[in-house]
């Protein structure tokens, strides 16, 4: 099963920051969303994108996840004419990542 089949995203992107939000859309699989999408398995998934370690934020009353990501200063937004680090593509990304729960 994929992310996008028990959730949603939300991303915006400022310069070198970058944050996505994921939303379960049913709140009992919220619960999933925990377990499954830890803060390493997000800062491995974009690693050749990402300088510093992500943080996570936990928002229950939401049932929503939200991730802030760093990228390089070559990599910031404002700096690229690349479209494969902007937010939206970013948000897909862990979309489509595969849950394997624990």
């Amino acid at each position: 099963m994929r992310v996008r089949e028990i959730a949603h995203a939300r991303t915006g992107d400022k310069g070198r920051q970058l944050t996505i939000s994921l939303i379960a859309y049913r709140p009992e699989d919220y619960f999933f969303l925990l377990d499954c999408i830890t803060e390493s398995a997000v800062s491995e998934l974009f690693a050749p994108v990402i300088v510093a370690p992500v943080l996570r934020y936990e928002i229950p009353t939401l049932h929503s996840l939200n991730f802030v990501l760093r990228r390089a200063p070559e990599k910031s937004v404002t700096r690229s004419i690349s479209l494969d680090t902007h937010g939206k593509c970013m948000g897909d990304v862990l979309l489509d990542m595969e849950l394997t729960g624990n």
